[in-house]
């Protein structure tokens, strides 16, 4: 037998010029996803900035609050969700991220499927994806299939609207009480 256990999901608004970009466009409150194996969110991961200085350089990062891109922006806003999933289903994502760690370096930052998001049209490469297209493919290659659309399509918001999500926090990502200070 499976034991439960949950999985974090963190969807931010830095308030960055790219961020207020999408926003502008969007116009959804957070616009950045992650997703966390621990509630105290020391263990996360995303498609963003790999220098916190450098908004072009992207890529797959394992994301720090207080030395990443988050420490650079303390203003940051955030919503927690919580998503209920198997212990199976944890050893899946972890395999499916071992080879997203291992081959960090080949991956790029998916801007072209931002642009196709606002078509409705993915654009998918190999080894390029966005912050939301990331986190749902993780949850998609280990069976959890919370959309009937292609992770390429997924939007921050999409993870705000589902119902499998459980709110755990939303303020000021400073604030969140399980972040050690």
């Amino acid at each position: 037998m499976t034991s439960k256990t949950f999985i974090y999901i963190l969807l931010t608004d830095t308030g960055t010029l790219f961020t207020k970009s999408i926003k502008k466009y969007t116009k959804a409150p957070y616009n950045h996803a992650s997703i966390a194996f621990d509630a105290n969110l020391t263990e996360m991961y995303s498609f963003g900035r790999k220098n916190p200085n450098n908004p072009i350089n992207g890529g797959f990062v394992k994301e720090d609050i207080h030395t990443g891109t988050y420490s650079k922006y303390p203003e940051t806003t955030c919503v927690i969700y919580k998503l209920d999933v198997t212990s199976r289903d944890v050893e899946k994502m972890r395999r499916v991220l071992n080879v997203f760690i291992k081959n960090q370096r080949r991956f790029l930052y998916n801007l072209i499927g931002v642009l196709g998001v606002s078509l409705n049209e993915p654009v998918e490469f190999s080894n390029s994806y966005f912050c939301s297209q990331f986190v749902a493919e993780m949850l998609h290659r280990s069976g959890i299939k919370l959309w009937d659309k292609l992770p390429a399509l997924v939007t921050p918001d999409d993870f705000r609207k589902n119902p499998h999500f459980q709110l755990v926090y939303e303020g000021k990502l400073t604030d969140y009480p399980l972040i050690k200070k």
